[in-house]
This record gives C-alpha cells, structure tokens and sequence, in this order.
C-alpha cells in the first residue's frame, strides 16, 4: 500500500476555500440559541393570550344559568324582601330654623339696687314665676309719705266741706253774700282734687312697689343672666336683666320652592291641615311633629323661594331656638299601592330592573316603574305586585335564571318565604 501523508497547511486552506457552505461551530451554537428564544418567546404569548380566558371560565359558568334551572351545586345566596301593599306619602321637603313664637327680654320698670335672683340660669318658668327682686325701701318711704299727705288733705278737704254747708244755710238766711259761697264751693273743688292727686301718688308708689318684684312675663327658659345682684339698674336701661325664650310650643320658618306653592295653596284652601315634621341637620333623626301655620305674603324673586311657618307642641323639648332643621311637609297620602324596599332597585343608563325569586328559586330581571320614594320605600307603579319576593344584596353575582339561595330581610326562613308553591306572585 502506498503511504498516505497529512495534507499540508496549503491543502487545509484549499479545502476550506472550496466549501464555502459550512459554518464553524461557534457560529451555529450562537443560531441554535436565537432559536430557542424565539420559541419561548412564542409560548410565553400564547400563555399570555390564553390566560383571561381560562380564569374568567369558573365566573362565566356560575353567572349562567344552569341548564334547566335547577341541576348545578352552583346557587348563589342572597338577601331578599317581599313586596307589600301599603301607604307612603309625599312629602315636599324644605330647610329651616327653629324660631321662638316669644322671646322677651326683661328690664326692670323701676330705679333701683337688684337685691335678689329667684332663678338659676337655663330654669323653665312659669309666667308668673317670681324672678328678681329690687331693693323696695324707697319706695315704701314714698308710700308713707303719700299716705300722709293724703290724710292731711282729707282733713282739709272735710273742713272744707262743712263750711260749704254752713255758707249755703246763712246765704239762705241773707246773712253772707253769694260771693262768700261761690269762693267756698271752689275751695271743696280744688281740695277735692288735691285728694285725687293724693291718691294716685300712693297708686303709683304701690305699683313700683309691685316692680320691685319681676316676675316671668311668659313660660319658657331663661338664658344667662345678664345683671348681677348689687347693681343699680334703671329703668331706662337700654340692655334688660335677662332673656326668656319660649320653647313649648316652638316654631319653625323653612323655604320651599315656588314651584311648590300651588300644591300646598290648594290643600289650605280646602281647609286641610298640612302636617310637618322636623328632622336633624343630619336628615337622619326625627326630632319633632307639628303643622303648618302660615304662608308668607311674598316670594323672594332672588331666590324664588317662599317662607313658611310650622309649629310643634316640643313636648320633648328637642327642638331648640335657631337649631337648623330639615322640614318635610306632607301634601298627600298614597294608600294602597305596591311598596318595595328601595335596595331591591337596579339601575342602568336606559333601565330601571329588580331581580324577582321565581318558584324553582332562580331569579328572573323584571322591568319596574318608580313611584314616590320615601323612608327607604319605594313606590312601584308597574312591573312588580305585593306578594313578590326581590333581591337586597347579592345582585352582583346574578344573571337571568342564576339559581339562589334566599333569606328574607325580616328573618323568616326560606322554607316559609316559599310557602304556597314558592310563588313570587303571591299577594299577602
């Protein structure tokens, strides 16, 4: 055999030269990881693409209704209540203030020290209730001498009576002359008339006696003082001694639109009696019931509001003067009409729907018309009837034919909620 030799360097290059299609190994291990990036890449979109679909599967099943209504474990609990026939009002609301019927600022009548209080600040009072007490020694000093000028000039005056007496006989008898009897009938006259004035001095003197003591011009509550004892008051004091407020009964001025005006007209020209309550700042506690009163002569053109006036009996006294209140006055009574609690009330842009129980205990959507709302209630005028049982809370999971689990608001069992074949038609 003939020996072969290794190919020379020139033969390597030569050959390389010739096959120009082959890849060193580090080019095509550089090639091979692109491509696999590429593939993970594509699977890792894919995962991506596929994911929403796969997790909004469980939620996409349980929204459907289960075939036939009934087969699945699949039922949704909920809240529900029943739909009833009663009576809601309509009211028309407005805001207001409490404000006092009477309010009376006492001053004293008389000049003098204040001597004595009878009340403690914030007391109920009565009228009559005595209050405050001014020093009343001058003015019994005054009465003593009135009294005794009045004693003196009734002397004068009896004296001069009895000469009038005698004149009138020696005149008779032409003993004096007429001139003597006439001066004498006009001394009687004058003294007559110094008694008088007498006796209205001690008249006047016994009355600042009676201002000596204040007394309680109304029944209501006392604010705080405004004098302290040992001060010399007068009756020309422009600022009084205290302030007494009635509160039992209270009323209360509110606004109510113009556009409001002609409902409320109508009823008090019928003669009927438009009952009113009052409700806290908040609108969430009832603090008072009254009446309307009367309706203010004018509307304000800058508001186009008109002023109104209720008054409450405030036996609880919970009402206070200047308290801000919301007012709700009631113009009609609806009486028997289908009441549902407004919780049960779904909403779209275009629709007003409720979720209705059916027999096989799924829910059905029910288009339903509002009425008044009041109170929590509101008034169904189409779509729903007294007896029907309608979903509370739980609606967010429902669809058309979701099959339920159900709980009355008013605690009462399914089983009895669904009595009568579980109609959700029934009336009560």
């Amino acid at each position: 055999m003939k020996e072969q030799t290794p190919p020379t360097m020139e033969q390597e290059q030569s050959t390389l030269t010739a096959s120009p299609a082959a890849k060193p190994p580090k080019q095509r291990s550089s090639a091979a990881r692109w491509l696999w990036l590429a593939v993970l890449a594509l699977a890792g979109a894919g995962a991506w693409y596929l994911w929403p679909k796969a997790g909004s599967t469980p939620s996409a099943s349980s929204a459907a209704p289960p075939a036939g209504g009934k087969k699945g474990g699949g039922a949704i609990p909920v809240v529900a209540a029943k739909a009833r026939r009663g009576d809601i009002g309509v009211y028309i609301t407005g805001l207001g203030s409490v404000t006092p019927i009477y309010t009376v600022t006492v001053k004293s009548r008389v000049d003098g020290e204040l001597m004595k209080l009878h009340y403690n600040e914030g007391d109920l009072v009565k009228q009559g209730d005595l209050l405050l007490e001014i020093d009343p020694r001058p003015y019994q000093v005054q009465l003593e001498q009135a009294e005794g000028q009045l004693m003196r000039d009734q002397a004068i005056l009896n004296n001069a009576r009895v000469d009038l007496d005698r004149y009138q006989k020696l005149v008779a008898l032409n003993a004096i002359p007429e001139q003597q009897l006439a001066t004498q009938q006009a001394m009687v006259a004058q003294t007559e008339g110094i008694v008088r004035t007498d006796q209205g001095q001690i008249d006047s003197v016994k009355l600042n006696l009676v201002y000596c003591s204040i007394r309680a011009p109304i029944t209501g509550r006392i604010g705080l003082r405004l004098v302290d004892p040992g001060n010399i008051v007068h009756a020309t004091d422009t600022n009084g001694l205290l302030v007494i407020t009635q509160i039992q009964p209270i009323s209360v001025i509110f606004t109510v639109a113009e556009d409001d005006l002609p409902v409320v007209l109508r009823k008090l020209a019928a003669g009927q009696h438009l009952q009113a309550e009052a409700w806290d700042r908040a609108n969430t506690t009832k603090i008072g019931s009254g009446a309307l009163s009367t309706v203010d002569n004018q509307i304000d053109p800058t508001t186009g509001s008109l002023r109104l006036r209720a008054d409450f009996d405030n036996s609880a006294h919970q009402l206070f003067p200047n308290q801000f209140v919301n007012v709700r006055l009631l113009v009609e009574q609806k009486r028997g009409v289908t009441l549902v609690s407004s919780a049960v009330i779904q909403r779209t842009t275009h629709s007003v729907y409720a979720y209705v129980v059916n027999r096989d205990n799924t829910v059905s959507v029910r288009q339903i018309t509002e009425g008044t709302n009041e109170g929590g209630e509101t008034e169904i005028t189409s779509g729903v009837a007294p007896g029907d049982v309608l979903v509370m809370t739980g609606v967010d999971k429902l669809a058309e034919g979701t099959p339920v689990t159900v709980q009355l608001a008013d605690d009462q069992s399914p089983d009895k909620s669904q009595a009568g074949g579980k109609s959700g038609g029934k009336k009560k």
